[in-house]
């Protein structure tokens, strides 16, 4: 069995930025470096007559072709007539990524003890930066080459062979627990869905990016009138704070969410409301998502590329890439509003119908992603799948029975019968007000949040209570939910005993704890596992290292039993989802994206397919999910949008 590790370093007038696919388009490849086994590396120099022909050889040749984020090399070599087969790769990024790993290369290499020269990897990324792009505007040289900076490419073949060696060094040190068949199948459904991409209505695009520029200058001529001059542009943050507090308004920060809560109050003046509008208008993200869509849609007019598999690594979720289709602003027009807009913006009048231009472009964004002609989009969404997850792990049985009832249509709203649970009332006298406050118990107390998640939570929907009110909130959804309270204790005395005592293990419910070499490991009902590596009891707390979400380095990390069962929660819900997303490819239903729960998929535009038929399959569920409820429902349309 031959096994080829292969790199390739490449040049393109696109930058990277604008994802894989349309770099691949203009792409050009400058080296390939490969070895077979243990032997010795050869980087062939294409721009001194290597032969890509040679490279289809080597790779036909081998039995499994060994790359670090496979799907950038696979793409490029794909635009010039070369082809790797996907079942032949292994792509170590991805391994690293479902064991909890951070995929940078260099920083596996640290981690896992791989010796790297830190010079030469500096001086690396330099060379990367010299030769794999235009030099830009204002320079002699178009680009860098052999023939115009020798020494550098010579150092430039060295970096190459160098890190070939790393990365086969890092695939003999990697864990292997997630590299079953099943994780193997949905991986290579995942590579068919980002090649497959989802079509993208350019037109659309670029009148919103007009629309959203304009509307732009417009309130930054209306800010600057406001202030006298003072501040130019609505993305001045301090000298907006500054007038804002020369006219009476002191505020620590201009997020959304604090100028949407003083413009609720009655006590700002005219001239500071007035700021403040024009703020929230010129605040939204849209113009970015439109200007993505542009530069990163190939030739085909698809967007690709737009899905990371285990992109979350605690959980092994998919991470969003590029257009961020898991962060879509959620629309504040109803959907008739968006309709006459879309027309609207693709006439170029949208200034004189909208008084908010850029609440209708952050409105409209999903309405970019389009069946082609003769096709049509059905789309599914898992119905409260974390909330049944949840319930099914704890075996919180009344709960489970109350999922099963609302799905036959016998059943309350699960927040009234929150709230009713949590106080003892009967579900049908839970009133307006009450069933929000149950809904934020439920979205706030699942994983071990008391005072300050609930706070938090509530802020989000508008709910405002003192805190022995919170505090009676909490304690009576943990009474009406014992045996989900028990479950976070019982999973941080499993894990920390399966620690203390490796080698063995530690059941907590459906969930089993194992410590192996320092992994800790969490076996979810799937039998695919969670990591926590170089996991330690330190000054009482359970700690592992992995990536911290906000400095994003590796770092050592706290967790405890409420975060491990969320931990849990989220991954067997991304299992559930995963069955789905076989099942529907297998009847042919061609997903073009997916966005947390919900499927998006790309079908003919006949009654064959239709939505009732793709949520059945979503909400089957598989063997080891046996009374768990599921339910899913959705609709068709030929504009994605929010159902």
């Amino acid at each position: 069995m031959a096994t080829l590790h292969l790199d390739l370093e490449t040049f393109s007038t696109v930058p990277i930025t604008h994802g894989t696919h349309a770099y691949a388009e203009k792409a050009e490849v400058l080296l390939v470096a490969c070895a077979f086994d243990d032997e010795a590396v050869q980087v062939l120099d294409m721009t001194a007559g290597g032969s890509l022909d040679n490279v289809q050889m080597l790779i036909d040749s081998a039995d499994t072709v060994v790359i670090h984020n496979s799907a950038f090399d696979r793409t490029v070599l794909r635009h010039l007539g070369v082809h790797i087969p996907v079942d032949k790769i292994h792509d170590t990024m991805v391994q690293a990524m479902a064991h909890s790993l951070p995929g940078s290369l260099g920083q596996l290499c640290d981690i896992l003890g791989v010796p790297t020269d830190k010079a030469k990897d500096k001086a690396g990324k330099r060379l990367i930066h010299l030769f794999t792009k235009p030099l830009g505007k204002n320079r002699i040289l178009d680009r860098a080459t052999s023939a115009t900076h020798p020494d550098e490419w010579a150092e430039f073949i060295e970096y190459a062979r160098l890190d070939v060696e790393a990365m086969r060094a890092v695939y003999t040190k990697l864990p292997v627990w997630n590299l079953t068949a099943s994780e193997r199948a949905l991986w290579l459904l995942d590579q068919r869905i980002n090649d497959r991409g989802v079509a993208v209505d350019r037109e659309l695009a670029t009148a919103a990016l007009r629309a959203a520029q304009r509307a732009g200058r417009a309130l930054a001529a209306e800010i600057s009138e406001l202030t006298g001059g003072a501040v130019a542009n609505t993305t001045q943050r301090g000298k907006t704070l500054d007038h804002l507090r020369s006219i009476g308004l002191e505020t620590e920060d201009l997020k959304k969410g604090t100028v949407k809560a003083l413009l609720a109050g009655t006590d700002i003046s005219p001239e500071v409301r007035a700021m403040l509008e024009v703020r929230l208008q010129a605040a939204a993200t849209s113009p970015a998502k439109y200007r993505t869509l542009l530069q990163a849609t190939s030739a085909d007019g698809r967007l690709r590329g737009t899905l990371q598999f285990c992109g979350a690594t605690r959980t092994g979720r998919w991470g969003g890439r590029l257009f961020q289709p898991q962060n879509l602003p959620r629309p504040t027009l109803k959907q008739e509003e968006i309709d006459f807009g879309v027309a609207a913006m693709k006439a170029d009048i949208e200034d004189v119908l909208f008084a908010n231009v850029m609440e209708l472009c952050a409105s409209a964004v999903r309405g970019c992603l389009v069946a082609p002609e003769g096709k049509k989009l059905v789309i599914a969404d898992l119905s409260n799948i974390e909330g049944r997850m949840l319930a099914f792990l704890a075996d919180e049985e009344w709960k489970l029975e109350a999922f099963r009832d609302f799905d036959k249509g016998v059943g309350h709203d699960i927040y009234k019968l929150a709230y009713a649970k949590s106080f003892n009332i009967k579900p049908e006298d839970v009133t307006k007000d009450q069933r929000q406050l149950g809904k934020v118990q439920e979205l706030a107390l699942g994983f071990g949040g008391g005072l300050g998640a609930f706070s938090t939570m509530a802020a989000l929907y508008g709910v405002n209570l003192p805190e022995e009110t919170i505090t009676a909130l909490v304690a009576a959804w943990r009474k009406a939910h014992s045996k989900t309270k028990s479950l976070w204790y019982n999973c941080e005395s499993a894990a920390r005993e399966a620690v203390r005592d490796p080698g063995k293990n530690h059941k907590a419910g459906k969930l089993v704890f194992r410590a192996d070499d320092g992994w800790l490991r969490m076996m979810l009902p799937s039998e695919r596992y969670l990591c926590y590596p170089n996991a330690e009891i330190i000054d009482g707390k359970l700690t592992y290292e992995g990536v911290n979400q906000y400095t994003r380095k590796w770092e050592r990390l706290e967790t405890y039993g409420g975060k491990l069962v969320e931990n849990a929660t989220q991954a067997a819900s991304r299992d559930i989802l995963a069955f789905g997303m076989k099942a529907a490819e297998r009847a042919g239903y061609e997903i073009v994206l997916h966005v947390h729960d919900e499927l998006i998929c790309e079908t003919p535009d006949t009654e064959l397919f239709a939505v009732d038929k793709l949520a059945q399959m979503m909400s089957s569920g598989p063997l080891w999910a046996v009374g768990l409820p599921l339910a899913a429902a959705g609709f068709e349309t030929t504009r994605y949008r929010k159902d």
